[in-house]
């Protein structure tokens, strides 16, 4: 891979757009960096550009720079020497050429779906890789297994979008790390039921956000709208009358985490490994239509042929979210067993405890992790850990190999914070026994792993 600096190009200034410095430069793309950007060089400036491939010869437009930063970040404009790997983009909203060339930024959410599916793999594997090197110390390559249907174009898997609202009331979406909204007319990575909702037809004035989560088995959809502070519930009730009536409707207010029934229910029902989940407003749940099969399969499958998972055994699922893990560990451990589920999100918890409310042998626990930890001073079998993009950390880390389990399963949608925690560990005396890597969001820069992790003794 190429990555070596052009300081013979010359500048292009251009009109600024959305503060954007709107400099334009002739670069070689080197290799990929974690969070979906590659590493460009100019007169020894790193630079951080987006819709490239390594080994490509681009002009990019700066879209973050000064000369006090430590690096620049830009979008390609221009491929002047393109990449056997390239192909045309599915979606023209995410499209940076296209983009710019109609004089704004693209969409973000399908930064790599310029890149045939195949390199877009072999790239996360890339990263993975880095991020393990670098961060814990370990040389492995791990292969990106597709999930789902092999054959498929990487499409049509999202089950949840959130949506931005443009200033004349249309569903948008944001350009990369900027304030601007962008409409849209479709969203090609989403369940066709979420396209077939057209919500981009409709007048949105008064309400700053919209998720919606549409069910992969086929259960009633939930549309929840963020309304803008001041609109009134007239305007509320106007928007509602708008939306298809077979689908559930409801209010939040992100900063309260409060959903507000207006109709149906604030809830979707969702179904995984032979269980059904209640999941509220804007609980977490895998995006990916096969994640929750797939995650539950690799978690158990390793606890399971380890000896790990067994009738009679104890167990914790932490940061637990709605019982995705929980239900399938308690089938394993039966009456004779124990798990312990933890859930900070009081939301979720609650959701929890409907879904497990017939398993006698599970205890759930709303609150932070490594209080729950401190305050049980338990010991289990095995542990399954699912934490939040930002990791479990040291302290999480510190006090679960102080409970002393054999073996821990590791849900990380996050490489990096993945890699670190995995460094925390080894310095504690264990070791990374078994890791598999997904790509549950095609065409985009995350992945997901999981690794079984037990003591080195």
């Amino acid at each position: 891979m190429t990555s070596h600096s052009n300081s013979s190009h010359t500048d292009h200034p251009v009109n600024d757009h959305q503060g954007a410095s709107g400099t334009e430069l002739v670069v070689d793309i080197g290799p990929i960096a974690h969070g979906g950007h590659f590493v460009a060089r100019h007169e020894g400036r790193v630079i951080f550009v987006r819709h490239a491939i390594p080994g490509e010869k681009v002009r990019i437009r700066l879209t973050d720079s000064g000369d006090s930063s430590r690096f620049w970040r830009a979008d390609v404009v221009e491929v002047l020497d393109a990449s056997p790997h390239r192909v045309p983009h599915f979606w023209r909203a995410a499209d940076s050429q296209a983009s710019w060339r109609r004089g704004g930024p693209p969409v973000g959410g399908a930064e790599l779906g310029h890149i045939s599916l195949e390199h877009q793999r072999a790239l996360k594997a890339e990263v993975l890789a880095e991020q393990l090197k670098r961060l814990a110390g370990l040389d492995l390559a791990t292969e990106v297994e597709a999930v789902g249907d092999h054959n498929d174009d990487g499409l049509g898997w999202r089950t949840r979008a959130g949506f931005a609202v443009t200033s004349k009331g249309r569903l948008g979406m944001h350009a990369h790390r900027s304030d601007v909204v962008l409409p849209i007319k479709e969203m090609p990575l989403a369940l066709p039921g979420l396209n077939d909702l057209k919500l981009w037809d409709l007048d949105l004035s008064g309400i700053a956000r919209v998720e919606v989560a549409v069910p992969a088995n086929g259960s009633r959809p939930l549309i929840l709208l963020a309304p803008e502070e001041g609109t009134s519930p007239k305007r509320v009730h106007s928007i509602l009358s708008q939306l298809p009536h077979d689908v559930s409707v409801a209010s939040f207010d992100p900063s309260k985490g409060e959903v507000l029934q207006l109709r149906g229910r604030t809830w979707v029902q969702e179904t995984a490994a032979g269980h059904e989940y209640r999941v509220t407003g804007e609980g977490f749940w895998q995006i990916h239509k096969n994640a929750p099969e797939t995650l539950v399969g690799a978690v158990t499958d390793y606890l399971s042929h380890g000896g790990y998972l067994q009738p009679g055994a104890a167990v914790a699922d932490l940061y637990a979210g709605a019982g995705l893990f929980t239900a399938p560990l308690a089938d394993a451990v039966g009456v004779t067993g124990s798990v312990l589920s933890v859930e900070g999100a009081p939301g979720a918890s609650r959701d929890a405890r409907k879904n497990l409310h017939g398993e006698p042998q599970v205890e759930i626990v709303q609150g932070r992790v490594e209080r729950v930890l401190h305050q049980s001073a338990r010991s289990f079998d095995s542990v399954v850990l699912d934490p939040p993009r930002a990791g479990a950390g040291k302290a999480v880390v510190k006090q679960l190999m102080a409970t002393g389990p054999r073996a821990i399963a590791y849900v990380s949608c996050d490489p990096a914070s993945f890699a670190r925690d995995l460094g925390y560990f080894h310095q504690g005396g264990w070791r990374l026994e078994s890791l598999r890597a997904f790509d549950l969001y095609p065409h985009t820069h995350h992945l997901e792993t999981v690794g079984l992790i037990v003591p080195s003794a």
